[in-house]
């Protein structure tokens, strides 16, 4: 059974946490106990509907302004599919969050309030969920109860988004009428909306296709420790451990270790269940080789003829979430896999408008919240992909060095400035 990693996003009252929890209530996913707590909870507050957006809503500061603060995590399954969902805040100052939440989804459901059409969150979270690489997104018109289940409605904020979307790198979106405090669409499909001809929620994120998100076709495998047993059973076993961030993986394949460039090939791939004929992403396995190779934890394996590139100098995107606004100039720690180097902000370039994706340049400072493209100087070399192939070995974090908290999260766009102008384009349609 495979799983798929969710992440809600859109405005304030737009119903987030009251859909996720729909969901589990719906799909008998709330054990017993939590239900009767719940319900207990709701009459306390003397609401008239069972509010199921306290399943998400933990924190205190968000059961009392009933918005959501922190990033929500919760696990579910069906028959068909295991699920973990991110449910990430909408308030414009929390956007930080909402990368946290979203930077390891397969799917974002953009949630838009019927009454109110597209507006600027949405355009917001939409330009975050294409930033990060999700490549597919259910854009969930909620509260069609509040109009009426207007079809004519539907269709016009479909219109909308489909307009603002199509300078956007999603290359699956999907388009859902719902009621999440009704269920209308959410588990089952809704009399109230004869003239929509779709799946409902549920099973949209049970039968969407993630087998291709994964890239398997450059093979990326980031070293995190040596494993020395040195044990009578196992006296000469050297292992290289950590976890496939792409490709495929076979006994006897040639590989080349990075940034040395010393070859090798493979001997044999442990897994937790034994040996194995082959690895792929995102699997966590241990390699040994046939020759001695220095090799430690922040090294690379890949293929002779299909390497990353080895620079100091990258092209990112980076969205910022310190209140001490990114320096220029600034030093920081910068972590890419297992890898851990200081760095230095060399270049500002721009920071991106949300709503209009354009760049402000006249504007350098890239504060809370802000995203902008910058360029980063490491002190010793990094295997990087750009991020649109590989999630993985195309992403970074940058954190203080004299408060350990992380700052900001990367997304690289190309080795050095040599293709600056090839990605020029993609950084007017939001830095893809």
């Amino acid at each position: 059974m495979d799983l798929l990693r969710f992440t809600t996003a859109g405005s304030v009252d737009d119903g987030k946490s009251t859909l996720i929890g729909r969901l589990l209530y719906d799909s008998k996913a709330i054990f017993e106990d939590t239900l009767e707590n719940l319900e207990r909870v709701t009459a306390q507050r003397g609401e008239e509907n069972l509010n199921l957006a306290l399943l998400t809503d933990g924190l205190r500061a968000e059961r009392e302004q009933g918005i959501t603060i922190d990033v929500a995590y919760r696990y579910f399954a069906t028959p068909k599919r295991k699920f973990i969902i991110a449910d990430t805040p909408g308030h414009i100052q929390y956007t930080r969050n909402m990368v946290t939440g979203a930077s390891t989804a397969n799917l974002a459901i953009i949630l838009i309030d019927a009454r109110k059409g597209v507006i600027e969150q949405t355009c917001r979270h939409s330009f975050i969920a294409s930033l990060l690489g999700i490549p597919h997104v259910v854009v969930a018109i909620n509260k069609m109860d509040l109009v009426d289940f207007s079809e004519a409605r539907f269709n016009e904020i479909v219109a909308q988004y489909s307009a603002f979307a199509s300078r956007l790198n999603i290359p699956d979106i999907k388009f859902i009428p719902i009621s999440a405090l009704h269920g209308d669409n959410v588990v089952e499909p809704s009399a109230r909306t004869p003239w929509y001809q779709g799946g409902s929620l549920l099973y949209t994120l049970e039968t969407v296709y993630i087998g291709s998100d994964l890239n398997h076709i450059d093979p990326r495998f980031p070293l995190q420790t040596v494993i020395r047993p040195n044990s009578d059973a196992h006296h000469d076993f050297r292992g290289f451990a950590g976890r496939i961030a792409g490709g495929v993986f076979r006994p006897g394949d040639e590989i080349i270790t990075l940034p040395s460039g010393l070859p090798a090939k493979i001997k044999s791939i442990h897994g937790p269940q034994g040996e194995l004929s082959e690895a792929f992403a995102p699997m966590s396995v241990a390699i040994t080789l046939d020759r001695e190779v220095d090799s430690s934890r922040g090294d690379l394996f890949a293929k002779p003829n299909n390497q990353p590139a080895v620079t100091q100098d990258i092209e990112a995107m980076v969205c910022w979430f310190n209140a001490k606004p990114l320096q220029l100039g600034g030093k920081y720690i910068l972590r890419h896999t297992t890898r851990e180097t200081k760095a230095v902000v060399k270049a500002v370039r721009y920071e991106v408008d949300i709503n209009t994706l354009h760049k402000k340049q006249d504007d350098m400072e890239i504060g809370m919240n802000d995203i902008g493209r910058i360029h980063v100087r490491t002190a010793v070399p990094l295997m990087i992909d750009p991020y649109k192939r590989n999630r993985t070995t195309g992403s970074f974090i940058l954190v203080d060095e004299f408060t350990n908290a992380t700052v900001g999260a990367g997304m690289i766009l190309w080795p050095d400035g040599s293709e600056r102008a090839q990605t020029e384009q993609f950084a007017d349609m939001g830095g893809l």
